[in-house]
């Protein structure tokens, strides 16, 4: 082979790996923007989950004195 094929064959295999290049670093920004949006949504869960559990206490709480007084 010669220098022209050589380089043929160089420049042809340049823009196929910048292409899957290009696609990782979009595969991973759409990635991160994922997880940020995951975590998000479970940060919101867990916020909720504890302000249930804190009214179930209060509610377990005011029964516990109520019979506690009865007796």
């Amino acid at each position: 082979m010669n220098d022209i094929q050589l380089l043929t064959i160089a420049l042809a295999a340049v823009p196929t790996m910048l292409a899957v290049l290009v696609g990782i670093l979009i595969n991973n920004s759409r990635l991160t923007d994922l997880r940020v949006h995951v975590d998000h949504l479970l940060d919101e869960l867990r916020d909720s989950w504890r302000a249930e559990l804190h009214r179930v206490e209060e509610v377990l709480d005011a029964r516990l004195k109520h019979i506690e007084d009865r007796f």
